[in-house]
């Protein structure tokens, strides 16, 4: 059977690894893996289940709820039988679901909990083509009576009954399986608009991941951890095309408000996550420093300027002399290999950061204490990652190094980065009019803005709409200056505005649990989120912030008035995405009394 697509390369490991552990989830509190074979098993009786209940090629099986290993039974049973997958985000609400269930025109939707079928029942009588809802956890809902629920385990047995009946049948499905059937469908974030559902094939898979595996060194046995929401194409990549690919084992973090405990337990070998991300592990690392006894406070001190010389000789591609690497030994063995630990990355071998840019303070703090975050870049609309720069080419300051083999790309007059490739999506499900324009003669248009460094790796800018010229005709990318400001540990979120403006102004959301132990240690009364934000003291302190960081730019560039929001951006207020992107667009409206007041 020859191994192009996601489905047939599952067969390979079914056969070749069935004994060995593909992924692991708890289950009152133990760790319990499943091997390839198992993975199989629940597949191919899942994929059967529904094939009783009507599942046809082409037909839509949306996804929602947090991830877990049902999810990906549900997705590659999907993906097995010809059907497309499509993953809803958990954190979604009820007109949100109906919006993707509608425009995907999905026949199943695969729910979590209750809470998930709750938002699909409140909308089910607008949704004319949905015909099942199959449930994961039936917890709270043995009373329900609606005809359309069933349980995944109903769906399981049914299935298994059938492949007594028929062995073959699964099989025969997955060989049918073609590179040019749509795979998946993934709902880009929405920020300057409605969300769009891009359709990726496995085709598109495949040949991403094989450009990609000649970058990134995966190595059979890597185990990944499933943190990010598995609607997202990222944690799409890193949770089933690149394990599949590699023999990789995933692991399901509990929660994310256990994902740090997790993460030690796991100690993943490669791990992906977003800026906001390694913004929050940074600043929880510095307030924990704060609150430490002075010898832990004065070994971080003195250890962590070693840790940044040492990083900036490896930055630079220069050999670090014999003196440092001694230091940098003595470092690591007080201060950073107890930090690593701490944060479960201790066996970490591939740290990517990928989605939005990252802040070049934040990345150096990594690269000190010896984890080397490399930034990605990519986009659903190339079935994700296309640029990765390899071991050893690592930069900092939003470069994001070369195209993966199989990927071409130019910069327009205009500075917009055109992409191509077999990786290009096959357009935005019943939206022709969006997909003439993205993709024109074969080339994505992206809508990022980057350039050339003297070594021909891609230098990210900003996005193409977000790029601010002022009243003086400055062109101002918007980005660099907010992660100056997230850089502090007191500023969870800043928006730089300032397009056809006199100067450039601010809209700050406070780190809170950072600010709430700033003001406890000063004394500083406060009942909630509102009344810290808009408290003098607090204002004097985010003063301090942006004064620290306007000295990193010109004057034009500058900060000169700033408004701290009064509450925090929140997913289901469309302020900002699942993946905590900001909404500029809706921001600047939500928000223009405050924005005007400043000018």
């Amino acid at each position: 059977m020859k191994e192009n697509t996601i489905p047939k390369l599952f067969y390979r490991n079914m056969n070749l690894f069935r004994n060995k552990v593909a992924l692991r989830e708890k289950d009152l509190g133990i760790w319990q893996g499943v091997t390839w074979k198992d993975y199989w098993d629940h597949t191919c009786f899942f994929a059967l289940g529904l094939k009783k209940l009507g599942l046809e090629k082409g037909d839509k099986v949306s996804i929602l709820g947090d991830n877990c290993r049902e999810w990906l039974y549900a997705d590659m049973a999907a993906q097995s039988s010809g059907a497309v997958t499509v993953g809803i985000y958990p954190t979604d609400v009820a007109s949100q679901v109906k919006y993707v269930l509608e425009n995907s025109e999905s026949r199943f939707v695969i729910c979590k909990d209750q809470e998930q079928v709750d938002k699909v029942l409140e909308v089910k009588d607008e949704l004319f083509l949905l015909k099942m809802v199959i449930v994961i956890d039936m917890k709270g809902l043995r009373r329900y009576k609606d005809p359309m629920i069933i349980s995944f385990r109903k769906v399981e047995e049914s299935g298994e009954t059938l492949h007594r009946e028929e062995p073959s049948l699964f099989k025969k499905m997955v060989q049918h399986t073609n590179p040019d059937d749509v795979a998946i469908i993934v709902y880009t974030s929405g920020t300057t608009g409605k969300p769009k559902g891009a359709m990726i094939s496995q085709e598109n898979m495949m040949a991403m991941i094989k450009g990609l595996s000649q970058v990134l060194e995966f190595r059979e046995g890597d185990t990944f951890v499933s943190a990010l929401p598995l609607c997202h194409v990222a944690e799409r990549m890193f949770s089933l095309i690149f394990p599949m690919w590699a023999v990789c084992t995933v692991s399901f973090a509990e929660s994310v408000a256990t994902l740090q405990d997790d993460m030690k337990e796991i100690s993943p070998t490669a791990f992906f996550n977003v800026p906001r991300i390694w913004e929050k592990i940074h600043s929880n690392i510095m307030i924990k420093m704060e609150d430490a006894v002075f010898f832990k406070r004065w070994i971080f001190k003195a250890m962590m300027p070693i840790g940044h010389r040492v990083a900036e000789y490896k930055l630079a591609f220069q050999p670090v002399p014999v003196q440092w690497k001694i230091l940098y030994g003595i470092a690591y063995m007080f201060l950073f290999r107890a930090l690593r630990n701490q944060l479960g990355l201790l066996e970490a071998k591939i740290i990517v950061s990928g989605a939005a840019p990252l802040s070049s303070d934040i990345m150096k703090f990594f690269h000190a204490i010896g984890l080397p975050i490399r930034e990605c870049y990519g986009m659903t609309e190339m079935s994700g990652i296309s640029f990765m720069p390899k071991n050893g080419e690592i930069k900092i300051g939003g470069v994001v190094g070369k195209p993966i083999p199989g990927v071409e790309f130019r910069i327009k007059e205009d500075g917009e980065i055109i992409q191509r490739g077999r990786s290009v999506f096959k357009g935005y499900y019943g939206n022709p009019e969006a997909t003439r324009a993205t993709i024109r003669d074969g080339w994505v248009h992206t809508g990022d803005v980057g350039e050339l460094d003297q070594d021909g790796n891609l230098k990210l800018t900003d996005r193409k709409k977000d790029i601010i010229i002022t009243a003086g005709g400055k062109n101002i990318a918007p980005s660099e200056i907010e992660n100056k400001l997230k850089f502090s540990r007191f500023v969870n979120e800043a928006i730089v505005i300032g397009d056809r403006r006199k100067y450039l102004s601010c809209l700050i959301q406070i780190e809170l649990l950072n600010v709430e132990n700033w003001a406890q240690n000063n004394k500083i009364p406060y009942t909630n989120y509102k009344s810290l934000a808009t408290h003098p003291e607090v204002y004097k302190l985010i003063q301090g912030e942006v004064e620290n960081a306007n000295k990193h730019f010109a004057r034009v560039e500058t900060i000169k008035k700033f408004t701290i929001f009064d509450k925090e951006l929140d997913p289901d207020d469309q302020e900002v995405t699942a993946t905590m992107k900001v909404k500029r667009s809706t921001i600047e409206k939500k928000f223009k009394k405050s924005i005007d007041a400043m000018y």
